[in-house]
């Protein structure tokens, strides 16, 4: 109004809203603190999610990188006992094909329950662990007719060779191996 009056400060002693729009008043407060509440919770959130998402970002990337060495290595070991095996096989070829055939059998029949075990005179003797192999049948069939019955599942089967066979032949083995 160029009344040469300067406001600087206005201060409100006791400000009482009129009953009419009190309740109105106290919602428009309420909204500003809830207001304020929610973005310093977000902001929290924020600083506790940004940097375990980057840790975690950092821990799948070095995983990547070790398990990406990891088969590198395995793949290198791989080639190399290959060429090693080889220069075994162009030295001895016969020597290292039965040695190859012994190792494959003696690991794939060590994964079996059953063993074979080949007597001297030539018979073959079966050991059959029954115990084991009764906790793993199915239940009788309710029915009379299979009453008394007795079911065995059929599991593959493990070789083993006379112990005294077995021992001639991995001495004349390491025997024929450390000549060449």
């Amino acid at each position: 109004y160029r009344t040469g009056l300067e406001l600087t400060a206005v201060n409100l002693q006791d400000v009482r809203p009129p009953p009419q729009v009190k309740d109105a008043f106290d919602d428009a407060i309420t909204a500003r603190e809830d207001k304020e509440r929610v973005q310093n919770e977000a902001s929290a959130y924020a600083n506790t999610i940004i940097p375990e998402a980057r840790g975690e970002a950092a821990r799948i990337l070095e995983d990547a990188e070790a398990y990406r060495q990891s088969v590198i290595a395995q793949a290198s070991g791989a080639a190399d006992r290959f060429s090693l095996l080889l220069r075994e096989y162009q030295a001895a070829p016969a020597v290292t094909r039965e040695r190859l055939y012994l190792e494959t059998i003696e690991e794939v029949l060590a994964r079996t329950p059953k063993v074979l075990m080949d007597a001297r005179d030539g018979n073959n003797v079966m050991y059959l662990p029954l115990e084991g192999m009764m906790s793993t049948l199915p239940p009788p069939p309710s029915s009379d007719s299979g009453a008394g019955r007795t079911y065995i599942r059929q599991q593959p089967t493990n070789t083993v060779r006379d112990s005294d066979s077995l021992s001639d032949r991995s001495t004349n083995r390491r025997g024929r191996e450390g000549r060449q």
